[in-house]
């Protein structure tokens, strides 16, 4: 019955993971309690798995990296990625992203360069974004610290009683993977689409207006009212509200359909023909009901205090409408229009629940870029810096300070740990960063998630549901199971998983069954260990698997298909050589 309940609480996890309705660190939390009120794992575990030092290292590491985003570094590595040939372009993309991302978190330095490269004049952004993302995920498997996922897959590895990670063991296997991979990416990338450089906000977007009581739209049809003609826009849907304030919805919208008061006319198109609309008599757009009367003086604010964002996967506007997270009084800004990748986005702006990964165009003010909580919420795309830079005397304690931790934790001479609160100690006495902005960026959702996943993976073994589970994924593979053979089917699983939710629920639904299956056959469990934190972070095929993913298929305005069209390659390329070398590097 224990087993029985253990394997319920992880199927819901992964069918709320899958259905993504609710935020990951909350499944996570409410399977970690699921599991501590029945009394199957105590208090001091608890506690225990939460403090884990591998765990608190991650979190200080992503504190610290903060500061590093402030420098200039990222902006010389912007400096001299394009050169007229779109292939070295590529190769230069793929040192410097990879380096970069070794030492730096992925997710930042995506962010950092993703701008640049849409405004690049000499080559079409499509054809580059997607290579920055998967050139930042394989530079990530270089190093210890290169992505959260080795530090998750370290943390479980300590938890069971092994010595962990050093800070290179990536390394051997992270380059060959990289080599492959990466020379794969460059070529595959000429399959993408070559779709013009965008130097300007996009074109897919959906925005949201309503017809007021007086308008002399009423009564009138859609081509009547001159709807089927606007330049760059076009009608998709119209939202009507019937008695008792019901919604029904038009679509498609059909030249002879009546206007009445009160519709709300969903257009999707160039965000920059939105004047159109809002010159229409009697027609108000969604952004202008979310400012004060004081501001709605005049349309140059559709037109000159534009910003272009994408929603962060830390964001508290996920999972939330606008409405619900009273978005105007939150920013200072409102929203004109919202796009999803192509998606198509029905029904009211105000009401649609936000995801991670949202392009949202905003009306703003200047006090919009003074808030505080702009980083942890939104990349930014177009519009201005958000971080302050340092000064000169700041970015060198910055950098050579970091250097001098990576250094020393690489030579065994101080541990990790120890560094990086040193560092952070620095870095707060300098006032590079201040306790304010580790309050505001700290990345609570990830310690959760990785906490909660430590007590499920202990619960998953006590219980002897590990053992069952290995046993049967074992029979899955035949009598005759070899080490690689079983090798190969924990980095095929952890991968699949990794394609549906996310890396590091991967990495923690995949640990226990990997390491059961190397003390089933007797082998070092270190291979084992590899693939799941290799197959963790295989995420090409799907934008959803990897956060960087989501956020180029969003900047670029990619489709799934566009990442399976080269992702298959590169995903093979990866697999084979990490597959190759693994076992090599960590004999059985």
């Amino acid at each position: 019955m224990t087993q029985l309940y253990v394997g319920l609480v992880i199927l819901a996890l992964f069918a709320g993971l899958i259905g993504g309705r609710q935020r990951p660190a909350t499944l996570f939390v409410a399977a970690a309690i699921a599991l501590y009120l029945p009394g199957l794992i105590s208090s001091q575990k608890l506690l225990h798995h939460y403090a884990n030092e591998s765990l608190i290292t991650l979190m200080l590491l992503l504190m610290s990296s903060m500061a590093l985003e402030r420098t200039r570094a990222l902006q010389w590595v912007s400096s001299k990625l394009f050169h007229k040939s779109q292939f070295i372009t590529l190769l230069r993309m793929l040192g410097l992203v990879s380096v970069t991302s070794a030492f730096l978190n992925n997710t930042a330095v995506v962010a950092a360069l993703m701008q640049s490269v849409r405004k690049n004049r000499e080559h079409p952004a499509q054809r580059l974004l997607i290579p920055l993302s998967y050139f930042a995920i394989l530079g990530g498997m270089l190093t210890l610290i290169g992505t959260s996922t080795n530090l998750v897959v370290n943390s479980f590895l300590v938890d069971t009683g092994h010595p962990g990670f050093g800070f290179f063991d990536f390394f051997p296997v992270g380059l060959g993977a990289l080599a492959v991979a990466g020379a794969t990416t460059c070529v595959a990338a000429y399959l993408l689409p070559k779709g013009r450089s965008q130097h300007d906000i996009s074109q897919d977007y959906f925005l949201d207006a309503k017809i007021a009581d007086d308008s002399p739209l009423i009564g009138k049809t859609v081509q009547q009212a001159g709807l089927r003609a606007l330049d760059g826009l076009f009608l998709a849907e119209i939202v009507r509200t019937a008695d008792h304030n019901q919604s029904s919805l038009i679509t498609p919208v059909k030249p002879e359909t009546v206007l009445q008061a009160n519709d709300r006319l969903i257009f999707c198109g160039d965000v920059k023909q939105a004047q159109q609309i809002s010159q229409l008599p009697g027609v108000s757009m969604f952004a202008h009901d979310a400012l004060s009367d004081g501001e709605q003086n005049g349309n140059g604010l559709l037109h000159d205090n534009l910003a272009e964002v994408i929603v962060s996967p830390t964001s508290t506007l996920v999972g939330r409408t606008l409405k619900e997270a009273n978005f105007r009084a939150l920013f200072d800004a409102a929203v004109v229009a919202i796009g999803r990748g192509g998606e198509r986005i029905s029904g009211k702006l105000g009401q649609v629940e936000i995801r991670a990964g949202d392009r949202l165009v905003l009306a703003t003010s200047e006090d919009f870029y003074r808030h505080r909580n702009l980083e942890r919420n939104f990349f930014l795309l177009e519009g201005k810096r958000l971080s302050p830079t340092l000064t000169g005397q700041q970015e060198a304690i910055c950098l050579l300070g970091f250097a001098a931790v990576v250094s020393a934790a690489a030579l065994n001479l101080v541990s990790l740990f120890s560094g990086l609160i040193a560092y952070l100690a620095v870095i707060l006495t300098t006032q590079v960063i201040s306790a304010t902005d580790i309050r505001r960026r700290l990345p609570l959702e990830i310690w959760l998630v990785i906490g909660s996943a430590l007590c499920i993976a202990s619960v998953f073994v006590s219980s002897g549901l590990s053992d069952n589970v290995t046993s049967a994924f074992l029979g899955l593979l035949g009598d005759e199971v070899t080490p690689m053979g079983a090798l190969m089917g924990v980095f095929v699983m952890t991968w699949l998983i990794t394609e549906v939710v996310t890396n590091n629920a991967a990495a923690a639904i995949v640990f226990p069954i990997a390491i059961g299956i190397a003390e089933s056959l007797g082998v070092n469990i270190m291979p084992f260990v590899m693939a799941v934190a290799f197959g963790a972070s295989a995420s090409f095929i799907s934008p959803f698997g990897y956060q960087t993913n989501l956020m180029v298929m969003n900047a670029g305005n990619y489709r799934f298909r566009d990442f399976s069209r080269i992702g298959v390659f590169v995903l093979l390329a990866y697999s084979i050589t990490a597959l190759y070398l693994i076992p090599r590097v960590f004999p059985w």
